[in-house]
């Protein structure tokens, strides 16, 4: 029995929780109230307002605005500008002539070293071909009567007619 009335004696301890009365909002008795010390006298700001985020339509296409200027290129002065177009728009003359085409390694002609050459014999530096012409050159065994032309009898010669040179 000495058991059960020890058992009963602790619930009865453990189950005396302390209540306090809840605190009002924000209103303290006079009792309640520290002392304030005179460095805790001075007035205490409110937080800066925090700037919330508006997730409206107007606000996302600004933040589009603000992404899209680190994207697009810095626009040049006027004068820069002009340095620009001088430098692509170099001054150049169109001549004609002919020079004939080296072969290039796969067999199509390469046109831009007999620009070169029309260019240079003009005395300028180099060239950009603009017009070409092709012929066919022939052993002379081809004239004969009676000869059967065979694929090696002839071949096709390439040459620059016109060139841009500078």
């Amino acid at each position: 029995m000495a058991g059960l009335a020890l058992s009963m004696a602790l619930p009865a301890t453990d189950g005396g929780w302390a209540q306090t009365a809840p605190p009002a909002l924000g209103v303290q008795s006079p009792a309640q109230q520290p002392a304030e010390s005179p460095q805790q006298q001075q007035i205490e700001l409110p937080p800066a307002p925090v700037e919330r985020e508006n997730p409206g339509l107007i606000n996302e296409i600004g933040k589009l605005f603000e992404k899209s200027k680190s994207a697009l290129p810095q626009l040049k002065s006027p004068s820069e500008t002009i340095n620009d177009l001088s430098n692509i728009a170099r001054p150049s003359t169109m001549v004609s002539g002919r020079a004939a085409c080296v072969v290039a390694s796969n067999g199509a002609p390469d046109c831009k070293i007999g620009a070169d050459r029309l260019c240079q014999s003009k005395g300028f530096k180099e060239g950009k071909s603009i017009d070409t012409d092709a012929s066919e050159k022939c052993s002379p065994l081809v004239y004969l009567p009676g000869h059967k032309r065979g694929p090696n009898d002839c071949k096709t010669e390439n040459f620059v007619t016109r060139a841009v040179c500078q």
